[in-house]
């Protein structure tokens, strides 16, 4: 798909109010602002609340576990917080837990990727930056990660 009509799809897909579905899209972190990527201090994987050691971002906290009903893929509202690629398959879903951590899961409820309470970027379990999120209204996101953590959904 030509670049633009991507982004157009996108930005015409995060206006609608009555979807909280989210696209994937890959994005190439060598083309992006440095405010987004991984050198900029606050999305840096090195920094201790970006850690999959914190405590709010910990795979170990029952907050971040599909064993948790909020978090679980048999969940009915989940099915209203898709992620999906540009081809329209359904790759998973997201949930904001209460200490303010973002997690992705696969559609068999394994957490993929989280991003931060305070953050702009998505981690991996193993604390590597994978991507960047997009608020949009209503709180509507659009997930831009690497091709290599696309590959953990």
């Amino acid at each position: 798909m030509v670049p633009m009509m991507r982004l157009a799809l996108i930005l015409a897909l995060l206006a609608s109010p009555v979807l909280a579905d989210a696209p994937l899209f890959l994005l190439d972190q060598t083309r992006l602002p440095f405010d987004l990527g991984p050198g900029a201090p606050q999305n840096s994987p090195s920094r201790q609340s970006n850690s999959p050691n914190a405590a709010a971002n910990s795979s170990a906290s029952a907050a971040n576990s599909s064993a948790s009903f909020s978090n679980s893929p048999r969940n009915p509202a989940n099915e209203k917080r898709v992620i999906f690629t540009s081809d329209g398959e359904v790759v998973g879903y997201y949930v904001r837990n209460d200490a303010g951590t973002l997690n992705l899961f696969d559609l068999n409820g394994k957490r993929v990727l989280y991003r931060p309470k305070s953050g702009k970027s998505l981690f991996s379990g193993d604390g590597r930056w994978c991507g960047t999120v997009a608020d949009a209204e209503a709180g509507n996101f659009a997930f831009g990660v690497t091709r290599a953590c696309a590959g953990l959904f």
